[in-house]
């Protein structure tokens, strides 16, 4: 009996069992009931053949039950496929993980999806594509988001098939429409946003208003519209009475505001920034239409000139506005107090305006900005006296002066609940106050980019709430301190902080991020901030750190994303070749430290970077095979290291931006899946080994904007493909063995600003279309090539050049006249040159008779060198009205005639050579007005007359600077000048001796040419001429024989005849 009863409860346990595993399995998880259908994983696989995933979005997407697929959702009855939630990130916020998808269109194959209920697809990259008209068969579709996913083309009509869609999202792509008509077969549609859509040639956008009752959110952002869109049947009752949300911002509206808003009763938010109010007459009326708004916006609508008053903000219908947007309306002068009445009032926007007068107290308002505006002293925005606020921002108004705490004669609050204050670029000076200490409920302080010095006050370190410390960019000095409390951001770049980093950081367990940028910090990396287990950012760059960086640094660091140690150059990584790192990092910045062991064998497992900086990192030896697969890096530099091999092992991503491999001793030829990188933007392989013809694929890559190939042994004539590179604005070729013609296909980059193909072996005359196509470029350099012919006039179309050299060719005739209309060596387009971040890259120039490496500087560089070519005729007089050049070299030519008399026109010269020319007449005088010429060389020439003097002539004595020219004289010369200038008459208070002053000079200076000349004439060429002296004083002594012998005889005679 009592087996029985065992064996029947072990029945019903196993009953139980069945009964309710088979209740989860119906009843629980959806996608564990049945598999998929097999012709919709068959469709789904074919799905993901058809799209690249870089970042294994699709990973899962194996094995033959599709509903258990990552971003799948099946019906828990049927098994068939329900949702696709295949959203990916485009990295909008910083250290945000990046992921995607990329195809060319979406697959047809997902039209099998029958069942289909929700499809995300948005923030992904489908490059130019249509959105698909079979996304009009999903019947039961209820959800559809297709933004930001460079869809293009027209939107699809068929969408209006979709009878059950709630949520449509179309919006931030390059899409448009030509009638809006299918929008009104969405009868169920409750969410619609098409920002960015092309609507400007679109029919019935009105039908978006009036046909859609369920509607609650509508968005027409950036949509190109007119007063036309909105239409004349938007008076009817019938428009959007459910509508919640409402995005009208940055269209083409102006003048009268549709009477449509009156019938929204459900009005919560409302955006019609950039809407031109300026003539809207019932804009008065704006709030009395629609009183159940709770946030608006009104930003950039001209309300200066408007007929609006914030006095229409107090009546009490008003009451529910709690977020108001007034920036950006040039709002001038006194704050709008009467905003004040407006109790409901959170949250105050009124930045980008003109306000300059004192701030009441709003004792409900949270939240003020009134950044970018003209307020002159802190007191004025009234930081002590706003108790209530809890955030304030007062960034980009140039106070000036000490950030001054309260004053005695101000109400200050007892308490007070300030959360964040953000006082950005306001020029504060002196130290930062102790009274911060009464804020302490702070959690964010952003106090960057100000000139505020001395060290950070104790105060300030015992903030127990601060969680966000934003110092960067000032002038603070003394040691890191030692921080309490919930630091999680600590930023204090750009100062001027000493001392070692303290080991009390590693305590702060919550910091996600520590910059400590350009500093002057010395001393090791402790290893306590291995310790921070949510670091996300470090920088330690541009500091004198040394030591030994080591495993140890980073034991912990598992959620480190970026690590940047450069500019330490005595830094030293030592990390062993089996390390494997806790973490993986986007962006590695090691440039200017010695990494030991050669080239980081740890970076193979960072599977996510994106950007590697190892310049100057005394890196040696081939690339490692593995730098292959490295698909994510789309900026790698690699620059001033012995790296040696070809470039085949480079990381291949065809997204990839920036490519620095100069500086290093790469050899071999440019690998043709170089042109696969159709992406890239800069790249410089100068200064290394590689040879070879350029690859024609080059006009592959459309969206180069530098191209830097100079100090190679590159070889060949120019691909004419160099010509399809539209974006090309840097071309730097010099010093490499090119030969023959320019390709005239080069004249289609109209946007080139550099053309330097120095020291090749480029032959044929400088051609017409450099001028005439390039006409933006700036810098020219044809330096030291075979160049024949003349000097085209074309050139000086090209209005900014500031750079042009033509030196060391064989060009002849004469110098173009024109030249004297280079805006850019004149002045007058300086400011319109480059500002690209091309600080890294140089321009070789030979000024002051060296050959210069300019960088940083060569934006300022005013330059022309036509020296070392075969130009005959004159100087042009024309030249001298280039008033900012800086250098002129027209040496070693066969220039003839003088010297422009107007040269002192020039007035920024600091370095002139006309030597070894025929240069004939005096130096002109004018010269001496070159305040700024520290250089100069006019040897060898036939000029002639005295050497003018004066101010900066003065400084330039030496004599080998006029040498070979045999008429000049003057200092420096040893030979003086025998056509002195004449000294001024002597004035006299007497007018006989004013009359009679010029005749007793020309007297006395008669008398002492006279002298001189009788003097000097033969005592001078005595004192010179060794062998006429000789034969003068023989002469002199057979004279004074002869002389004495006839004395004596005389004497002798007289003497006898008186004795006779």
């Amino acid at each position: 009996m009592m087996g029985n009863q065992w064996v029947f409860g072990l029945h019903l346990v196993l009953l139980s069992m069945f009964l309710v595993s088979t209740k989860y399995t119906c009843l629980g998880a959806q996608n564990s009931t049945r598999s998929c259908h097999e012709r919709e994983r068959f469709a789904l696989l074919k799905f993901k053949q058809s799209v690249i995933d870089d970042f294994e979005i699709l990973s899962s997407w194996v094995g033959i039950d599709c509903c258990s697929w990552k971003g799948v959702r099946c019906d828990g009855a049927t098994g068939r496929v329900t949702g696709l939630h295949l959203r990916g990130n485009h990295g909008n916020h910083a250290y945000e993980e990046v992921y995607y998808l990329e195809g060319d269109k979406v697959n047809t194959y997902l039209a099998e999806l029958r069942h289909l209920q929700h499809l995300d697809l948005s923030e992904n990259n489908f490059y130019g594509s249509q959105i698909p008209k079979f996304i009009g068969s999903f019947k039961q579709l209820s959800y559809l988001n297709l933004s930001h996913s460079l869809f293009s083309g027209i939107i699809p009509h068929h969408i209006g098939n979709l009878s059950n869609l709630k949520v449509l999202d179309l919006g931030s792509n390059d899409i448009t429409s030509n009638d809006m008509a299918w929008v009104s077969c969405l009868s169920s549609l409750e969410h619609l946003d098409l920002s960015k859509v092309d609507l400007s040639q679109a029919n019935n956008v009105d039908m978006a208003f009036y046909m859609i009752p369920s509607l609650t959110y509508l968005s027409f952002q950036f949509c190109e519209l007119t007063n036309v869109d909105l239409g004349l049947r938007l008076n009817s009752s019938k428009i959007l009475p459910n509508i919640e949300h409402l995005d009208l911002s940055s269209n083409s509206f102006e003048g009268q505001l549709p009477h449509f808003f009156q019938n929204m009763t459900s009005l919560t938010f409302l955006d019609l920034s950039g809407y031109n109010l300026s003539l809207a007459w019932n804009s008065v009326n704006l709030l009395n239409m629609i009183p159940s708004l709770s946030e608006l916006h009104l930003s950039g609508c001209g309300l200066h000139n408007a007929p609006f008053s914030p006095t229409y903000l107090n009546s009490s219908a008003h009451s529910k506005i709690q977020y108001l947007d007034l920036s950006n309306n040039s709002i001038e002068g006194r704050f709008p107090s009467e905003l004040m009445n407006t109790t409901s009032l959170k949250v105050l926007d009124l930045s980008l305006n003109s306000l300059k007068s004192s701030i009441p107290v709003m004792p409900n308002l949270l939240k003020l900005d009134v950044s970018f505006n003209m307020f002159e002293h802190i007191e004025l925005v009234g930081i002590w006296r706003q108790c209530h606020l809890k955030e304030l921002s007062l960034s980009y108004n140039y106070f000036g002066g000490e950030m001054i705490g309260p004053s005695s004669n101000t109400s200050e609050c007892s308490h007070y609940v300030l959360e964040v204050l953000e006082s950005i670029g306001n020029g504060f000076n002196g130290s930062i106050p102790e009274s911060v200490r009464k804020l302490n409920n702070l959690r964010v302080l952003s106090l960057q980019s100000n000139s505020f010095t001395g060290s950070i006050p104790k105060a300030l370190e015992r903030l127990r709430s601060l969680e966000e410390l934003d110092l960067y960019d000032n002038e603070l000095t003394g040691p890191v301190p030692t921080f309490l409390g919930n630091l999680t951001k600590l930023r204090l770049s750009y100062n001027q902080f000493s001392g070692s980093i303290p080991e009390s950081l590693g305590r702060l367990t919550g910091l996600t991020r520590l910059n400590l940028q350009s500093n002057l910090l010395t001393g090791p990396i402790p290893v306590a901030v291995g310790q921070l287990t949510k670091l996300v950012e470090l920088d330690v760059s541009e500091n004198s750190l040394e030591g030994v960086v080591m495993e140890a640094h980073f034991a912990n660091l598992s959620m480190l994303l970026s690590l940047d140690t450069s500019s330490n150059h005595k830094l030293i990584f030592n990390v062993s070749h089996e390390w494997i790192p806790p973490f993986q990092l986007r962006n590695v910045q090691l440039s200017s430290c010695k990494i030991l062991n050669g080239f980081p064998h740890w970076l193979q497992n960072q599977r996510k970077l994106e950007c590697l900086e190892l310049s100057n990192a005394s890196l040696y030896g081939l690339l490692p095979t593995w730098l292959r697969n490295m698909s994510m890096i789309y900026s790698l530099d690699l620059s001033n290291n012995k790296l040696t091999g070809s470039l085949i092992n480079l990381s291949f991503n065809k997204y990839a931006v920036f490519l620095y491999l100069q500086d290093n001793l790469f050899n071999g030829s440019i690998p043709r899946s170089m042109c696969r990188r159709t992406s890239l933007v800069i790249l410089d392989v100068s200064s290394n080994r590689l040879s070879g013809n350029i690859p024609d694929c080059v006009e592959n890559l459309q969206h180069m904007s530098l191209l830097i190939l100079s100090s190679n042994g590159f070889s060949g004539v120019l691909p004419s493909s160099f010509g399809n590179i539209d974006s090309l604005e840097w071309l730097k070729l010099n010093d490499n063995n090119f030969n023959g013609q320019l390709p005239q296909d080069l004249g289609n980059l109209r946007d080139l600003k550099l053309l330097d193909l120095g020291n090749n072996r480029f032959s044929g005359i400088i051609p017409n279309w450099i001028g005439k196509k390039l006409s933006a470029l700036e810098i020219l350099r044809l330096h030291k090539n075979n160049f024949t012919g003349g000097i085209p006039h074309s050139l000086c179309k090209c209005s900014n050049l500031h750079i042009l050299d033509i030196a060391h060719n064989n060009l002849s005739g004469s110098i173009p006249h024109c030249f004297g209309e280079l805006n850019g060596m004149k002045g007058i387009n300086y400011f319109n040159r480059h500002t690209e971040s091309t600080h890294m890259f140089d321009v070789l120039q030979v000024i002051k008779g060296m050959e210069l490496q300019y960088t940083t500087t060569k934006r300022l560089v005013v330059n022309m060198d036509l020296s070392s070519n075969k130009l005959t005729g004159e100087i042009p007089p024309e030249l001298t009205a280039l008033a900012i050049l800086m250098g002129l070299n027209l040496s070693h030519n066969h220039l003839s005639g003088i010297i422009p008399n107007s040269i002192g026109n020039m007035k920024a010269l600091n370095s002139l050579d006309f030597s070894d020319n025929q240069l004939t007449g005096m130096i002109p005088s004018s010269m001496a007005d070159l305040n700024f010429l520290s250089w100069m060389n006019l040897s060898h020439n036939n000029l002639s007359g005295r050497i003018p003097t004066g101010k900066q002539l003065q400084t330039l004595n030496d004599p080998s600077i006029y040498a070979g020219n045999r008429d000049l004289c003057g200092a420096p010369l040893p030979n003086n000048c025998s056509n002195h200038e004449n000294p001024p008459a002597t004035t006299s208070k007497n007018k006989c001796k004013k009359a009679n002053g010029p005749r007793n000079v020309w007297f006395y200076l008669d008398i002492t040419c006279g002298f001189a000349t009788g003097f000097w004439g033969i005592i001078g060429v005595l004192a010179f001429k060794k062998q006429w002296r000789r034969k003068l004083f023989m002469i002199a002594e057979l004279t004074m024989d002869k002389v004495y012998v006839m004395v004596a005889v005389k004497i002798s005679k007289i003497k006898r005849g008186i004795e006779a």
